[in-house]
């Protein structure tokens, strides 16, 4: 019988590592610590839950480096893509889950693998020596003990710093005399129609006073936090407000693509908030992670213009995330090189979101069973989008200032067209059309890797 490849960790990762390795019939046993530890993000013992956005973001394959991480996700037959796909809400371009529907998804298809064990117990320090395969797939929320077991053996400080949660609305306490459903320039995506976001119109003088509210609120202090590197993809509300008055004008409270349909202008600025559930009955406030203590965030959120009488599902918080220094500490098959045995996958290797979080477990299970099997594990090209965020993260980044990243055009190698230049010394192929080149190249090379790597199924 074939030993198993032990993965420690059932979130996105954990799961989608799990399910690529069955899939290529090498049995897993997979380690979920909770029920056993809890953790103070998470509100249920489901695999996959997610514990901040129910948004999987853009799924423009064409123009949008997500997207198209989306759809090569989708070729590899990926678990959590299959789940998102199934329980899709309306989101404008965007792809968004009923996050209950989606988790469940998930646990049912594991349970259901009869190459799968799941085992629900944590693994409080390096994994036995006996393990002679293991994935650490262990995301934001690594316990104590085992990153404090990695620290000794790598020699490095785990790098640290805190997602901040945004907060989840009751649609049926919004004002709809001052709200109205609109997706920015009345777009739709997955699941939706064009008027997927609920939108909340502020004039400058509301504006300026939310803004002053939000400088002035009592936040969570944590003194052994003040020198958080928080992401950027990420950063509180408040700390956007703190970097100049307008950063929220022009950042999660852009106004452009919308129009008030009392004024028939557009706004100043605007929040808005998207759908959460399936029924359509929860929506959180899109971009609005905060750190602000729960009282004031009643306080200041209900200054919003229909969001006066606002009744709170979720409160925003703040969790912790524990990432690796992976291109000095992981080699190109997400290898641990202190100890080959050990591999890595999702939040846990320095990518920024879920769908890049699925994405390291997918390859490190693909990479797993090929060692399992005898064989060299291939690594998906650079040109695509699997490639080009394996490649970062193991080797394109600098290590001396390495930090969490969301999938990107930046990340892709350059195309034969970026040498064609114009008279004045810019690329004769830009915007769009460059990205709609980039991903058609991205899809023909993951078509050839397929080819000799995987079994479709």
């Amino acid at each position: 019988m074939t030993t198993p490849i032990h993965i420690v960790g059932g979130g996105l990762a954990g799961a989608e590592a799990a399910w690529q390795a069955a899939r290529q019939g090498v049995p897993v046993v997979l380690h979920e610590m909770r029920p056993v530890r809890r953790t103070e993000a998470h509100v249920t013992d489901s695999l996959a839950e997610l514990v901040c956005s129910n948004s999987f973001r853009s799924d423009d394959a064409q123009t949008n480096a997500v997207g198209l991480l989306h759809d090569e996700l989708r070729r590899c037959s990926s678990l959590i893509l299959r789940a998102a796909d199934a329980h899709k809400v309306p989101a404008g371009t965007a792809l968004a889950v009923d996050r209950e529907g989606f988790a469940e998804a998930v646990s049912q298809a594991i349970a259901a693998e009869p190459l799968i064990t799941l085992v629900r117990e944590e693994v409080d320090g390096l994994p036995p020596a006996d393990w002679d395969s293991v994935i650490v797939a262990t995301g934001p929320l690594t316990s104590p003990a085992l990153a404090a077991a990695i620290g000794r053996l790598t020699g490095e400080d785990s790098l640290a710093f805190f997602d901040a949660i945004a907060p989840i609305v009751y649609r049926e306490t919004i004002d709809f005399d001052r709200a109205w459903f609109q997706s920015r320039y009345d777009k739709a995506g997955p699941g939706g129609d064009g008027a997927d976001y609920v939108n909340c119109p502020l004039d400058r003088e509301t504006y300026e006073a939310f803004i002053d509210a939000l400088l002035a609120g009592e936040k969570t202090e944590f003194k052994e936090w003040e020198n958080t590197p928080y992401f950027e993809g990420c950063l509180p509300i408040e700390v956007m407000a703190g970097r100049g008055r307008d950063t929220l004008r022009f950042g999660p409270m852009k106004p452009v693509g919308l129009v008030d349909p009392r004024s028939g202008r557009r706004p100043w600025a605007v929040v808005q908030l998207r759908q959460d559930n399936a029924l359509g009955t929860l929506f959180n406030i899109v971009g609005f992670q905060t750190k602000l203590k729960h009282a004031e965030q009643k306080r200041i959120f209900r200054m919003i213009p229909g969001l006066e009488r606002a009744e709170f599902a979720r409160l925003g918080g703040l969790h912790r995330n524990t990432f690796l220094n992976s291109p000095k500490l992981l080699d190109g098959s997400l290898r641990l090189k202190a100890e080959k045995r050990l591999r890595f996958a999702g939040q846990i290797t320095g990518v920024e979101g879920y769908v890049e979080s699925a994405a390291m477990g997918l390859l490190a299970g693909l990479f797993a069973a090929a060692e399992r099997r005898g064989e060299a594990p291939d690594a998906p090209p650079p040109t695509t989008a699997l490639g080009a965020l394996l490649t970062h993260v193991t080797s394109g980044a600098d290590a001396s200032t390495f930090q969490p990243m969301n999938c990107n055009f930046g990340l892709f190698p350059p195309l034969p067209e970026d040498s064609q230049r114009d008279a004045k010394g810019r690329p004769r192929v830009r915007g769009s059309d460059r990205k709609k080149l980039m991903s058609a190249r991205a899809s023909r090379d993951l078509d050839a890797w397929l080819a000799r790597t995987m079994a479709l199924a």
